[in-house]
């Protein structure tokens, strides 16, 4: 079975590490970066010593020192006022980081002209604005450079989220797909399927056996083909079900008892392929076949505004503890639940309470329609 981790390309180690310890390596890339400025201004001073003799050098060095932690503190003061507009629409991020950058830039430069002033006693640094504004033209490029990669890693882990999160449903879908094969094509499944069918033949009920051979084919042709990561209506949904159930009523007979209750609005929404069988099989095998005298299945579907609201409920003994819902009641739903959470996130509701008699399953996605 392909999973996410098997299917997506190797994302660098170094970016992948980022994700994982954000920060940790915000405040690493943060030292490693003012240092090679510090070290990149100091090289540079050494290749004109005509401009920078000597005597002067130490006193800049002090200068670098201060124009490298200023810049450490500011853009990490940067980093903090990103946090809390980097979601909002493109224009308003531009506008309000270039005023950032501006301010910031300002600073910076003050506290460069001062260190100047301070370490080399150059008084003219502050003679006029036009030092300050000059020098900060400078400042914002370089915190512009700052911002554009604090954006760019930002926005590059958030493809790199959501891509994962895309795989991960893959990966969900498909072991929902497999784990619904392996009970199709489970030999008990099977063994009771094809029983059924000889007992008609041996009734010599032929136009039953072969109604019931063709329903068979054609959910298993559905099973094998059906894309899992493919959302389709819920029209469609339904009919693949009523293969599924086509099949049941023949071991069940008279008791599986089915009722439908839904809105037809409904019916044109998307949903997960193969997303209420697993539902359906919990019924029939916690609350209809236990019982001698069989059961109740009720499905029901609406929409209310922007929700889908589906539901399977049965007539059975139901659980004496609710909150084991999803880890007591089989690996289908559990498995629902983690495809429900990859694919709509905390948009989906997934929910199981008794109903005395029985159990009745929850699920509400946001309402979707082919365009």
């Amino acid at each position: 079975m392909t999973t996410a981790s098997s299917v997506a390309p190797a994302a660098p180690t170094a970016l992948r590490g980022l994700m994982r310890h954000r920060e940790v390596s915000f405040w690493m890339l943060q030292g490693f970066g003012w240092s090679a400025y510090f070290i990149a201004q100091y090289v540079s001073a050494l290749f004109y010593p005509e401009k920078l003799g000597p005597d002067k050098l130490t006193g800049y060095v002090y200068v670098l020192l201060v124009a490298a932690l200023t810049g450490l503190v500011l853009s990490s003061l940067l980093r903090y006022a990103y946090r809390r507009i980097r979601d909002r629409p493109l224009a308003q991020v531009a506008l309000i980081a270039f005023v950032l950058i501006e301010i910031s830039a300002l600073i910076w430069r003050v506290f460069i002209n001062g260190a100047y002033i301070a370490f080399m006693g150059e008084h003219e640094m502050f003679a006029g604005a036009a030092h300050v504004f000059a020098g900060a033209l400078i400042a914002t490029y370089l915190l512009m450079s700052w911002t554009a990669l604090y954006f760019g890693i930002y926005f590059y882990e958030a493809v790199q989220r959501e891509r994962e999160a895309t795989l991960r449903a893959v990966a969900l879908a498909q072991e929902a797909q497999v784990k619904m094969l392996r009970y199709q094509l489970n030999p008990h499944f099977l063994f009771n399927t094809l029983n059924a069918i000889s007992t008609l033949i041996l009734d010599r009920d032929n136009d039953t056996a072969n109604h019931a051979v063709t329903r068979l084919s054609a959910f298993l042709r559905h099973t094998l083909d059906q894309d899992p990561m493919k959302k389709v209506t819920l029209r469609q949904e339904l009919e693949a079900l009523d293969l599924y159930l086509s099949i049941e009523k023949l071991r069940f007979g008279p008791r599986l008892r089915l009722e439908r209750d839904i809105d037809s609005a409904a019916l044109g929404a998307l949903v997960p392929s193969l997303l209420l069988q697993p539902l359906v099989e919990n019924a029939l095998k916690y609350a209809i076949a236990p019982s001698e005298s069989g059961g109740k299945l009720h499905i029901g579907a609406r929409l209310i505004g922007q929700r889908l609201l589906l539901h399977v409920a049965d007539d059975g003994p139901g659980l004496a503890d609710e909150a084991l819902f999803v880890a007591g009641r089989g690996v289908g739903l559990r498995n629902t639940r983690e495809r429900l959470a990859v694919l709509y996130g905390d948009k989906a509701r997934f929910a199981g309470h008794n109903t005395e008699p029985g159990l009745r399953t929850d699920l509400e996605i946001p309402a979707e329609f082919a365009s």
